[in-house]
């Protein structure tokens, strides 16, 4: 079992707190493309308020722990280990209850890199608690813009979490690398939506909770299904969301680094839901 300072100290040694990879500039520029309510950033939301980048840095400073001083302009960001504790707590809590109810969920990830092994073992969880995990859309097509242009990509699910990767045929060999072995990185919320009009046009089960990061989150919760996922100090959209209402809870930590890193908060979500096996 994982203790909450052993918890504390590895999100601070592994970058995942504390100071984090994230740059200054980089989280700044995306509270202004979020103002601007730039695709890029707003991740599917519509947010009910106006949000200016003054807004977001008092938001991001209360809910991630970034700093609130507007003169800060460089250097590596920063994340308050005990906001990450806090909402892994609230995220466990929120899963505890979707495998006591055995309630249908959904689980997708933009960060498949990084990212799959965590939300896999949530999926084989609460699979074992009797939760439905769905996998709507298998194999179907998201036509959805990247760096490369507007690429066709294939919806796939890997140990029951949602990822995309490029189509056969639909993009060259540096799309395919990108996604080779797990999914693309994306912060597109088509996916989510594409699975989920599956769902409803086949008939079939929606999910009552959505598990997962950046479009999967905010594009579920926009439509109205309650979802719950991680995000970085750059991601304002899953804040906002979380702030507004849309999102139950919102993660904050640094999304990029070592997949192996993310195994301690595994084992604390698993043993605080009271879903450890």
């Amino acid at each position: 079992m994982v203790s909450v300072g052993a918890l504390r100290a590895h999100l601070v040694a592994a970058g995942l707190a504390g100071r984090v990879s994230t740059s200054r500039e980089k989280s700044l520029h995306s509270y202004r493309l979020f103002a601007a309510r730039d695709p890029r950033q707003t991740l599917g939301l519509d947010p009910e308020g106006v949000w200016d980048a003054d807004e977001l840095l008092k938001l991001m400073a209360d809910r991630c722990g970034v700093s609130p001083d507007p003169g800060q302009t460089s250097g590596q960001d920063v994340i308050d280990p005990d906001c990450t504790v806090a909402a892994l707590d609230a995220f466990a809590e929120r899963l505890g209850r979707a495998a006591q109810d055995r309630i249908p969920v959904l689980l997708g990830t933009g960060h498949p890199h990084r990212l799959l092994g965590f939300y896999a073992s949530l999926a084989a969880a609460l699979s074992a608690a009797g939760c439905v995990v769905l996998t709507p859309a298998y194999g179907g097509y998201v036509d959805m813009p990247t760096r490369f242009g507007v690429r066709r990509h294939n919806l796939w699910y890997v140990g029951g979490v949602a990822v995309v990767r490029p189509a056969p045929g639909a993009g060259g060999a540096a799309e395919a690398a990108e996604a080779l072995g797990t999914g693309a990185h994306t912060h597109s919320p088509l996916p989510v939506r594409a699975a989920l009009a599956a769902a409803a046009e086949h008939g079939g089960v929606l999910p009552r909770l959505v598990v997962g990061d950046h479009g999967f989150v905010c594009g579920a919760g926009q439509l109205g299904i309650e979802a719950i996922g991680l995000a970085d100090s750059d991601d304002p959209a899953v804040f906002v969301a979380e702030a507004e209402g849309s999102v139950s809870v919102a993660v904050p930590l640094d999304d990029t680094v070592r997949s192996d890193y993310y195994r301690p908060l595994t084992r604390y979500v698993l043993n605080r839901a009271w879903l450890s096996q």
